[in-house]
């Protein structure tokens, strides 16, 4: 059971990882203005602007002088969800163990 846990968190932090990648690359090419129909830059877009939308839509200070924070908050919040997730996975793991 305890190799099972280890397996989910390493693919929970995995994906977390991949997504803050995702949400990096996504706020790299805002500043360059691509090609909207470029299939990565839509994939990009696609994945990472409900996420966007959802954090400037409640917090509406994130925009401060036409500058976006909203990808700073997402990578922060991925961060603290990563670092939530393996402390608890780890509590877990060790009351499992017995130790």
């Amino acid at each position: 059971m305890l190799d099972i846990l280890t397996g989910v968190v390493n693919i929970i932090h995995m994906i977390l990882t991949a997504y803050m990648w995702v949400v990096i690359i996504s706020a790299l090419l805002s500043w360059v203005n691509p090609d909207p129909y470029n299939p990565i830059v839509r994939f990009l877009r696609n994945v990472t602007e409900p996420v966007f939308y959802w954090i400037r839509r409640r917090l509406p200070f994130v925009v401060v002088g036409g500058f976006d924070l909203s990808p700073i908050l997402v990578i922060v919040g991925i961060q603290l969800l990563d670092s939530i997730l393996i402390r608890v996975f780890s509590r877990m793991a060790m009351s499992m163990v017995g130790v």
